[in-house]
């Protein structure tokens, strides 16, 4: 299926462009039309059929769906509704406290806000289809450890005193979620409205991504990565997860650049330690996040996943050598 849009940049980097198919110029152009085809119709396709899926799923049921629940169970239904629920950052407040003040614990809660950017379907159905299933199931996996680890580990540390205390003092149903019925019209027109809506955010942070990987597949020399993110340098995943703190992205904008690094030689951890790095340690995710949690809280998930990151990226390339 995916061979039409390489096809496509065949056509239009050799045959109407009239690039030299051995040059560096020939490389990163083909990757960027490849790529940006591809990327932004399965783009368009995906958040199409989520949006109607969320139109049934809506953060009012999920919030009911784990309401009572035990520990354990809540913990593991928050991870994989958080995988399926990729709400974005204006979610998160109102997210967080609807939880919180519906009796969630702290723990449960905290395990769907860390996975829910880590595991974005839309990202995971792309990252398929350019390193294959193999590495996106390892992705998969990982994000939903890591958000599980966090939810416990905050759980057991009882770190409730770092959730603001207004949000404790809110009653229930105070806060509510929108849960409207729509009829199958109205959830068609609702999924086109978010189609537009998420690729109008992001269609820059997508171009931009697949731009740096086309960079990096055309013109940056394999032997450089190799010396600086390759296996022979101890260093390699903690500089990478260090690289990801400042840049802002989703997981789909950044999946163009895992992509050109993987082809560059750069170990699958390495990689996919940056990835989670610039995904979830996002400075627009932690600016909401502080309406309702203490500057305390926001230093422990910045190095809880940090330090997360470098481990998953130790073991990922430990494992695939």
């Amino acid at each position: 299926m995916f061979a039409l849009f390489t096809r496509l940049a065949d056509l239009t980097t050799y045959s109407l462009l009239g690039l030299d198919p051995g040059s560096r110029l020939a490389e990163a152009v083909h990757f960027f039309i490849e790529d940006t085809t591809k990327i932004f119709v399965l783009l368009v396709v995906v958040v199409f059929v989520m949006a109607l899926f969320r139109s049934v799923l809506s953060p009012e049921r999920v919030r009911r769906s784990l309401e009572g629940r035990s520990r354990g169970l809540g913990y593991v239904l928050a991870v994989t509704l958080g995988a399926v629920t990729p709400f974005c950052s204006c979610s998160s407040v109102p997210l967080f406290i609807g939880f919180l003040e519906a009796g969630i614990p702290l723990g449960v809660t905290m395990a769907f806000l860390i996975t829910s950017p880590l595991v974005n379907e839309v990202a995971v159905v792309i990252l398929a289809s350019v390193v294959g299933w193999k590495l996106t199931v390892v992705y998969v996996a990982t994000g939903l450890g890591v958000g599980l680890a966090g939810g416990i580990l905050i759980d057991r540390l009882h770190l409730e005193r770092w959730v603001e205390g207004y949000v404790w003092n809110i009653r229930l149903g105070a806060v509510a979620i929108p849960d409207g019925a729509l009829g199958g019209r109205a959830r068609i027109r609702s999924a086109w409205g978010e189609v537009r809506d998420i690729v109008g955010r992001i269609w820059l942070y997508v171009l931009i991504g697949i731009g740096i990987g086309a960079a990096l597949h055309g013109y940056v020399p394999e032997d450089f990565l190799a010396r600086v993110a390759g296996p022979a340098n101890p260093f390699a995943v903690p500089i990478a997860v260090l690289m990801g703190l400042p840049l802002y992205s989703n997981a789909t904008g950044i999946i163009p650049v895992a992509e050109a690094l993987l082809a560059k030689g750069v170990p699958v951890g390495t990689t996919l330690a940056f990835m989670m790095s610039v995904v979830a340690l996002s400075l627009p995710e932690f600016i909401m996040l502080r309406k309702v949690l203490k500057p305390a809280m926001l230093v422990f998930l910045a190095v809880f996943l940090s330090l997360s990151f470098v481990v998953v990226g130790l073991l990922l390339n430990a494992l695939f050598v």
